[in-house]
C-alpha cells in the first residue's frame, strides 16, 4: 500500500465517537478516530514496510502515527529517528506506547531511556521511563543491568510524588514492571511500591485509574507469573 492509500483507509475507518474518546484522553488533532484493534488489522497489508511506517509517523496524524509504531521494525531504526519520534510525540499516548515500544525493542533502548529520563520536557521524560519499563519486560534478567534498575527504583521512591503528572504515571509503571518481570528485584520493587503507595495522576475527564503498584505485583505473584517475560512490548 502507498501512504495515500493507507491514509484514505484510515479516514474510512475512523468514527466520530472514537475520535471524541481519544481527544478526551489527550490526543491532539489531526486524527480520524480509528480503534487500535482496527489499526492492527492494517499491519498485515503494510507488511513491515519500513519506509511507509516512517512516512506514516511523519504525517502528524495520530492514527497514522500509532499505526507506524505497530508496523515499524525497531531493530532497523536509527537513534536519530527514534529521537525524532520522541520529539514528535505530541501527547502521552504516543510517548508511552508508540515511541516507548519501538525504542524498547531497538538497539538503543537503555541508552535512549537514560537520556530521555533526564529531559526537562514531560513527554520526553515519559518516553524514557516507559521505554525502560517496556525493555525490562522483554529482556532476560541475565542481560539487564540490575544495579542501574535498583538505582532507578530508589530514585522513584524518593521523587515520584514531586514529579510531573504523566511522569508519575510511568514511574509507577516502572515499579510494576520491575516487580513483575525482573525476578531478582521482585522483593525490592514490592518494598518501593509499598513506600510510594497511591500515586496521584490527573487523568482528565476519563475513567482511567492509576494501579496500586504493590497490589498489581502481588496479583502477578499469585498467578505464578513473576519473571515471565513478554514476547513483544509493541501493542
Amino acid at each position: 500500500m502507498t501512504l495515500e492509500e493507507v491514509m484514505e483507509k484510515l479516514a474510512e475507518m475512523g468514527t466520530e465517537q472514537t475520535k471524541r474518546t481519544f481527544l478526551r484522553h489527550g490526543a491532539i488533532e489531526p486524527l480520524f478516530g480509528v480503534k487500535v484493534g482496527d489499526l492492527k488489522k492494517l499491519v498485515k497489508y503494510i507488511k513491515k514496510d519500513q519506509e511507509l511506517a516512517l512516512a506514516l509517523y511523519n504525517t502528524g496524524n495520530y492514527d497514522a502515527m500509532y499505526l507506524a509504531g505497530l508496523a515499524i521494525n525497531p531493530k532497523l531504526m536509527e537513534k536519530t529517528t527514534l529521537q525524532e519520534w520522541a520529539e514528535g510525540a505530541n501527547w502521552h499516548g504516543l510517548a508511552e506506547y508508540t515511541v516507548a515500544g519501538a525504542a524498547a525493542e531497538s538497539k538503543f533502548a537503555t541508552e535512549l531511556a537514560g537520556e530521555w529520563i533526564e529531559s526537562g520536557e514531560e513527554n520526553i521524560a515519559v518516553c524514557g521511563w516507559s521505554t525502560y519499563a517496556n525493555y525490562i519486560s522483554i529482556i532476560p534478567d541475565g542481560k539487564l543491568d540490575l544495579d542501574e534498575i535498583r538505582g532507578l527504583l530508589k530514585r522513584i521512591e524518593k521523587s515520584i510524588h514531586s514529579e510531573r503528572n504523566r511522569v508519575r504515571y510511568v514511574m509507577n509503571l516502572f515499579v510494576i514492571c520491575a516487580g513483575s518481570f525482573v525476578k531478582p528485584l521482585h522483593e525490592e520493587a514490592i518494598r518501593v511500591a509499598e513506600v510510594i503507595g497511591k500515586v496521584q495522576v490527573n487523568v482528565g475527564n476519563t475513567a482511567c485509574k492509576v494501579p496500586l503498584a504493590a497490589d498489581y505485583i502481588k496479583k502477578v505473584e499469585q498467578k505464578g507469573k513473576i519473571g515471565v517475560k513478554k514476547k513483544t512490548c509493541i501493542c
